[in-house]
């Protein structure tokens, strides 16, 4: 039997069996696609199922893999250095509609390698042949923020699939028996973005929160990959830490409430219709110095934007009433942003890249 062509998998530089990559990879199996699938990951990498292949992040067998792939999917740039096999195709699905500024839009980039990152993000988006966009408005954003000329999939988000998914209820048992969360604990996930170049610290008072709030509340906190939070950094009493959770999708489906500020967590959690709170206590310097934004969060926010652990604190008690207030405001922001939201996307990206498959 003649083997199979390659269609090689990378999630957040292979840190994770997860995001959009993971979500096509599923459909890929679950349509029975004649692919022999590759997946990178790394030390922290969860566990990944029997039917795909590995390959360690930066090892020669991962550049061999790159090289040989019939098709590249990636949520994040490649840094590596290597040259397409003739006939492939490179996927970049990005990893979130953009709040925040990125690509070449960062006008003063702080974060670590900076002084590399136009280059290599050059190099990267040249071998790109499509990049996803999860809506209308952020296809745009996308193409402007890439100085991407190539093809635009404007599908929807096939991470959220499984948001819609018929075993929603099952998974959000599941996941929250796993995490240890009784029925009628109310689960809150603090999900905050990183900040360029600033070490991790949990500016929320988690500790006093799940104090005050008590037993029916449940604490958990996950930091951003890119924030190289340690261990001890994210170490709160009384607060569940699922940082190295491979599966967001689960936790938004566990949870019964999100904390954000500047994540691009709010669209996909917006899916759920569950309620949001905004604990933006940087946010001049967040929108002004550090990154800008594309939109005026606190005009468009689904949620009250907070900027002291007394006011989410607040917000928690009198959930039912913060959730009434800002129910319209919730409807336009998934009417402009989840149009293309309806447990499809995955099959639609498939559908156009392998289209006899």
């Amino acid at each position: 039997m003649p083997d199979l062509p390659i269609v090689l998998f990378t999630s957040w530089q292979g840190l994770f069996y997860s995001d959009n990559p993971r979500a096509l990879s599923e459909e890929m199996r679950r349509r029975g696609a004649p692919f022999e699938q590759v997946w990178v990951v790394g030390p922290r990498t969860g566990p990944v199922p029997d039917y795909v292949r590995t390959v360690a992040c930066g090892s020669p067998e991962h550049h061999v893999a790159l090289e040989a792939a019939r098709c590249i999917i990636s949520n994040d740039t490649i840094h590596d250095v290597f040259v397409k096999a003739p006939g492939a195709r490179y996927l970049q699905t990005w990893h979130g509609t953009p709040l925040k500024k990125i690509a070449f839009d960062v006008e003063r980039p702080v974060f670590e390698d900076a002084d590399r990152y136009p280059g290599d993000l050059a190099r990267d988006v040249a071998r790109w042949d499509w990049l996803l966009s999860p809506n209308r408005w952020a296809t745009g954003i996308l193409r402007g923020a890439f100085r991407f000329e190539g093809e635009i999939l404007e599908t929807g988000y096939p991470r959220n699939d499984l948001l819609w998914s018929p075993e929603r209820e099952e998974i959000r048992a599941r996941a929250r028996h796993r995490l240890g969360i009784p029925d009628g604990v109310r689960a809150v996930l603090y999900a905050p973005t990183w900040r360029d170049g600033d070490p991790f610290s949990v500016a929320l008072d988690l500790g006093t929160l799940a104090r005050t709030l008590g037993a029916d509340h449940a604490f958990l906190l996950r930091a951003h990959w890119h924030a190289f939070a340690s261990e001890a950094s994210r170490r709160v009493p009384g607060v569940l830490d699922v940082t190295e959770y491979q599966d967001v999708r689960e936790l938004y489906l566990a949870a019964d409430v999100l904390i954000t500020d500047y994540s691009s967590a709010m669209f996909d959690f917006a899916v759920t219709g569950k309620p949001m709170l905004f604990f933006a206590y940087d946010l001049p310097r967040y929108r002004d110095e550090l990154r800008g934004f594309y939109l005026d969060l606190e005009a468009e926010a689904p949620g009250p934007v907070l900027t002291s652990s007394g006011d989410v604190a607040a917000a928690l008690r009198e959930l039912e009433a913060v959730t009434s207030d800002h129910a319209a405001v919730y409807e336009r922001f998934r009417a402009r942003f989840l149009q293309l939201e309806d447990g499809r996307a995955s099959a639609r990206v498939l559908e156009h890249m392998f289209p006899s498959s």
